[in-house]
């Protein structure tokens, strides 16, 4: 063992070039000064003073401060924060957290070369095969950014598919942020989103599509695809079916998404239901929160669509010896092929997050995510009788799974902050995403905004005291 004297001597990591280093090294290239590196930029340009930067840090001081500002968020570990809205707390198994370290698997890179990367394409095969059980679909694809990306990519399946259409109708219950994504792909493109509004009991209008359909240009024709969220933004579970036969009677494409992937332990399957793709995230399936992402886009579809689905499909096959080996197969991206004939130009890899999810399902069983399914569930009605008890009202009727709209009492705005102060976060505003829609028995907007309605949620994280606590804090 080094004594610690020799330990003064031993060179650190990550220090800067010293003026002497700088000095030899303009030396070398015939520079007088770092000036000379730049001639490129107009001297208007270019910083002529010292930067405003703080003070030099050692290693350890500078470890402090991050830690001092880490300490500043309110991360769900140290705070009860019931907020759900597409990203949700749950117990991630110690098994994931080891085996997704492991170098054979920590890797964002693309397994192009299967001849060295059996184990990753293995993977993302497992994970394709189980997702695909989970919602009753056929074909999986992996690496989309997310559910709003991949809901955003299915419609233009739907698009491309229905060549004369350039619209889609949207279900206004989908997620706002990727009803925002939607727009952001089709308003460069010259297509538009038609919104379908909620009925009372929380759930879509599909009602109202024919009125759409009637008054729209280029009518019913113009339609290419109609697409719900289930459960929706109000936690409220859609009629898949029924969205459906709705879909089927105008010839075009049902497409379905999620954003609690674990709630279809308990639902019945959307490809069951007739669903032509269905997209989703993942992130509930053992992938941290990570203060918003990353997560995990996930596309399904029954086999007609997989040559149309983008992002990357692993398949098994035999080599010479008889042994499975896997490899990508039916890329549609556009490092792959010809620009013009690519579906996608996403090009960057969630592989890891989808061989954390395979771990996850594989880890927990199918009796596993039906039995946290049902925890989840339990917990979230748990949560509701307290808050009706607590002077809550609830809007919506219509079944839900972990998630759940109320109206509270006048003031509760102001003890929402309090609250925050201790740690608790109590629940999602939702009038700023919905601020002129209150609709009336027949689905019509009349024009009031969703004042004082908030969005709560539990999930198996939450002790039967945590909850408790809450409603006496709201009382």
């Amino acid at each position: 063992m080094e004594s610690s004297n020799s330990m003064n001597y031993l060179p650190m990591r990550y220090l800067p070039h010293t003026q002497q280093d700088i000095k030899e090294m303009l030396t070398v290239i015939g520079c007088k000064s770092l000036d000379d590196l730049f001639p490129t930029i107009p001297a208007e340009y270019r910083i002529k003073t010292e930067m405003c930067l703080p003070k030099p840090m050692t290693e350890w001081e500078l470890n402090a401060h991050i830690s001092e500002l880490a300490s500043k968020n309110a991360s769900s570990y140290s705070n009860k924060v019931f907020i759900g809205a597409g990203s949700y707390p749950h117990h991630i198994p110690s098994i994931i957290p080891y085996l997704i370290s492991r170098s054979e698997f920590m890797t964002a890179y693309t397994p192009y070369q299967p001849e060295i990367s059996q184990g990753t394409l293995q993977g993302i095969y497992e994970f394709q095969t189980m997702i695909t059980e989970l919602l009753g679909t056929e074909v999986a694809t992996a690496s989309h950014y997310d559910c709003g990306t991949a809901l955003a990519e299915a419609l233009l399946i739907a698009l491309r598919k229905k060549k004369n259409s350039k619209k889609v109708a949207v279900s206004s219950l989908v997620h706002p942020h990727h009803r925002e994504i939607i727009r952001t792909y089709f308003e460069p493109a010259g297509y538009k989103m038609v919104e379908l509004p909620a009925t009372v009991d929380g759930t879509t209008d599909l009602s109202y599509f024919d009125e759409i359909n009637k008054s729209s240009t280029g009518g019913i024709d113009d339609i290419a695809a109609i697409a719900v969220q289930s459960p929706n933004f109000f936690g409220c579970i859609e009629d898949i079916a029924q969205v459906k036969a709705v879909a089927e009677s105008k010839k075009i494409m049902c497409i379905t998404s999620f954003t609690e992937a674990l709630a279809y332990g308990l639902l019945k399957k959307p490809g069951q239901l007739g669903a032509d793709i269905v997209v989703g995230d993942g992130q509930s399936l053992g992938i941290a929160q990570s203060f918003g992402g990353p997560g995990l886009g996930i596309m399904t579809s029954s086999k007609q669509y997989v040559r149309d689905l983008p992002g990357r499909l692993v398949g098994r096959t035999k080599d010479r010896r008889g042994e499975d080996g896997f490899v990508l197969t039916l890329s549609t991206r556009e490092q792959h092929i010809k620009r013009e004939k690519a579906s996608s130009n996403i090009c960057s890899n969630n592989g890891l997050n989808a061989m954390i999810a395979g771990i996850y399902m594989a880890a927990v069983g199918k009796i596993g995510i039906r039995k946290i399914a049902q925890l989840n569930h339990d917990k979230a009605m748990f949560l509701k009788t307290k808050l009706e008890e607590a002077g809550f009202e609830i809007p919506f009727k219509a079944p839900f799974f972990n998630e759940f709209v109320v109206k509270a009492p006048e003031g509760f705005a102001a003890k929402r902050e309090e609250l925050k102060k201790k740690g608790i976060v109590a629940g999602l505003d939702i009038s700023k995403y919905y601020p002129t829609k209150k609709f009336d028995q027949n689905g019509k907007s009349c024009g009031q905004e969703l004042k004082n309605h908030y969005l709560f949620f539990a999930t198996e994280v939450f002790s039967k005291d945590d909850i408790e606590m809450l409603a006496k804090e709201v009382k």
